[in-house]
């Protein structure tokens, strides 16, 4: 074992004690934090039933699990009978994952990387092979499955520039791991060479099993009555994270002092996490502005926003799982995560709903898909906030060139799919 594997084993397992006090904290917003937490450590309650092998699928959090949905079903075509072992990391990942389980299906925590809690994990479940979504790719969850025989391959694979710079910095650590892994099938070229740099050796580049995602088509056809009933153009501030509504706070106050008429458009909100909504809810009505929240819609029993949420400033969206139907009811949306120095969000699932899209300076974690976007009319970049709302009042007063814009963003979705099949039966071909 090279000295510095040494130190990072030591490093996570000197952080047990820290990561159960981050649990304890985080739980007490999110109770699902506090739920079988000694599952990250290699513990496990429950018997693992071993009549057929299981597939293990890794998706941290919610995007990925998102991400995951899709290949999941392919999988399960193509395997039918198939067990799914689902790992994630995070409490929206956990719950959304919680859709995807079939009878006989296992969902437990990710390990924490010690080689004592992988160990642990391997031997209770003994996965016919391993299935990591997009970025997690932890040394000790690596090595540990080389040494137990179990093939491990990284799909939908994303490494940006940042996250390479940083990987190559420790290559005594990070190139065994990588070159370890039994296959790395890429989004882009651009991830390919990447991570080749890492010694991965790539053998073909899938593409985005994201554009495979269909949005529900019941979330969507409510989204668009909304539009319909609703007597203004609708923006929506999509999967925004700490920092971002403070800025479109600042931008939208700044607008309506210099004299636009910033109620002709009603603005939705639906921040990335949803411990925040609270949060996010004080500091609009701390400002003056009038708020209404998707949850009480449904406590009025009506199918959507009633006359009060008309008045409203902002709509906040304080619901999981229903981004198609908040994209369907917005004629554009600002993309959560780029206007923040945070890389960016997904921004496929807008485009599949035919919602264009104004996105800010960051989206290296999404770069390839937001310079298609861009190049296919789908997306516009701005540099800021205060311009975003700019272009948005702009966009909105051009009804031919925002239908153009969305025909386009419908068109892109579709022309980029494919992925998910291709990459399950590379999965089929790995476990052979």
């Amino acid at each position: 074992m090279h000295p510095i594997q040494r130190v990072y084993n030591a490093a996570v397992w000197a952080a047990q004690p820290l990561l159960r006090r981050k649990l304890a904290r985080r739980a007490e917003a999110e109770p699902v934090y506090g739920v079988a937490v000694q599952e990250r450590f290699g513990h496990y309650t429950h018997a693992a039933e071993m009549q057929a092998e299981l597939v293990w699928v890794h998706a941290v959090s919610l995007g990925e699990t998102r991400a995951a949905k899709v290949l999941i079903h392919a999988l399960r075509l193509a395997l039918p009978g198939m067990r799914l072992l689902l790992t994630n990391g995070t409490a929206t990942g956990r719950s959304e994952g919680e859709r995807l389980l079939d009878p006989g299906d296992i969902q437990v925590w990710q390990p924490w990387d010690t080689p004592c809690a992988v160990q642990g994990f391997l031997t209770h479940f003994k996965p016919r092979i391993g299935v990591l979504i997009e970025t997690e790719v932890w040394p000790n969850l690596v090595l540990q499955s080389q040494k137990n025989g179990v093939p491990l391959v990284l799909a939908n694979a994303r490494m940006s520039e940042r996250s390479s710079r940083k990987a190559l910095r420790w290559p005594a650590l990070t190139r065994p791991v990588f070159q370890a892994l039994t296959a790395v099938w890429p989004q882009t070229e651009s991830d390919a060479k990447r991570l080749q740099q890492l010694g991965v050796k790539v053998q073909t580049v899938m593409g985005n099993i994201k554009f495979d995602a269909q949005p529900d088509a019941l979330q969507c056809a409510q989204g668009r009555r909304w539009r319909l009933q609703n007597s203004r153009p609708v923006a929506l501030l999509a999967s925004s994270r700490e920092g971002e509504e403070s800025a479109w706070l600042d931008a939208w106050l700044a607008l309506r002092q210099a004299g636009a008429n910033v109620s002709e458009l009603q603005w939705l909100i639906v921040p990335r996490h949803p411990q925040r909504v609270n949060e996010v809810e004080t500091l609009l009505i701390s400002h003056g502005l009038a708020v209404s929240r998707r949850s009480q819609w449904r406590e009025t029993g009506l199918d959507g926003p009633d006359a009060q949420a008309a008045q409203a400033d902002v709509w906040l969206g304080d619901s999981l799982g229903e981004m198609a139907l908040y994209y369907s009811v917005a004629q554009v949306a600002l993309l959560g995560g780029s206007f923040a120095p945070l890389g960016g969000q997904n921004l496929i699932e807008a485009a599949a709903c035919g919602c264009p899209v104004i996105m800010g300076p960051h989206t290296f974690n999404f770069a390839q898909a937001s310079d298609m976007a861009e190049q296919a009319g789908v997306a516009v970049r701005v540099a800021d906030m205060t311009q975003a709302l700019e272009q948005t009042h702009l966009l909105l007063r051009e009804a031919p060139a925002l239908a153009k814009s969305s025909d386009a963003a419908r068109a892109f979705a579709k022309a980029h799919e494919g992925a998910t099949e291709r990459t399950a039966q590379a999965v089929l071909q790995a476990m052979s």
